[in-house]
């Protein structure tokens, strides 16, 4: 009998982490997969002075690299990585997929029996968001879907729906693609995934966290450097307007773009947080 092959595109993008580029692509290559389906791996590594395309070529000669101008950040680098997959050939599912998070043995099975247990749920496909804790010894959410910015969606075994997605892991089918698109060209480095998700949502489907946790990524530890008292105001402003920082000005397109007028107050109050940092974390603090 001739096994009817479904392929699934995973999407990378890296710079200057060889190291953990080269892990997460060990932890992808150990996942369980289902017999009828395929994976076929791009990443993007944006020029990178560490030789990780190099590395990549050699310990993983199937995994397809594409060159960025190392001015891509996560955002634009994944963009690419999944406009170069689509136009490569039509693929059945995109997997997102951060070079910092290393994929359980059963991540692939989970994300797959969670998207088929959604359809049985909704009678659409939706996006499955994979939950990861700060390490493999311990349940310790860090990244995955959310119900609100701030508000993790906890894995406990259940299918669980969530309003934002972290991109750490993420399933993506090619119906949600075709209509949904790629990730914004609005954004640099991050946003870019929430925004997906709510776009997702707006269009009429719907967003999962997966049941139990899929992967490890250790949160990243400390205030962000927009809003830390500890360092001056002028590396605060720099920061703020960054890529890798707050980035305000696409901030507020994300903002204006799902929360209408109230942009303003939530522009607002990042620069009142970002130029008087230590009163803000002396009232949060508080409550």
């Amino acid at each position: 009998m001739k096994i009817n092959f479904q392929k699934i595109s995973v999407l990378i993008t890296s710079h200057n982490r060889k190291k953990k580029t080269l892990s997460c692509l060990n932890s992808l290559f150990k996942v369980i997969v289902p017999k009828e389906f395929t994976l076929h791996v791009f990443i993007v590594d944006d020029g990178s002075i560490d030789g990780t395309d190099i590395a990549v070529k050699e310990q993983f000669p199937e995994v397809t690299v594409i060159k960025g101008d190392g001015n891509l950040f996560w955002n634009k680098g994944m963009r690419l990585a999944w406009s170069t997959a689509s136009n490569n050939q039509d693929y059945d599912f995109y997997l997102w997929l951060n070079d910092d998070t290393l994929l359980s043995e059963y991540a692939i099975l989970e994300l797959l029996q969670c998207y088929q247990e959604a359809i049985l749920k909704d009678n659409i496909p939706a996006i499955v968001c994979g939950a990861c804790s700060a390490d493999s010894n311990n349940n310790n959410f860090t990244y995955g879907g959310r119900k609100t910015l701030s508000e993790p969606v906890i894995p406990n075994g259940r299918l669980q729906p969530c309003k934002f997605i972290n991109g750490n892991a993420v399933l993506i089918s090619r119906t949600i693609y075709k209509k949904v698109g790629m990730l914004s060209s609005e954004y640099t480095h991050a946003i870019g995934d929430f925004d997906y998700g709510l776009r997702a949502i707006q269009a009429g489907f719907n967003c999962y966290t997966t049941k139990n946790y899929i992967a490890t990524c250790p949160l990243n530890e400390g205030l962000p450097s927009w809003f830390d008292p500890n360092i001056s105001f002028i590396k605060r402003w720099k920061s703020m307007h960054s890529p890798k920082g707050l980035n305000i000005n696409e901030y507020n397109i994300f903002r204006r773009k799902f929360w209408g007028w109230k942009w303003i107050i939530y522009a607002t109050k990042a620069y009142l947080k970002s130029m008087f940092p230590a009163y803000y974390l002396k009232a949060s603090n508080k409550q």
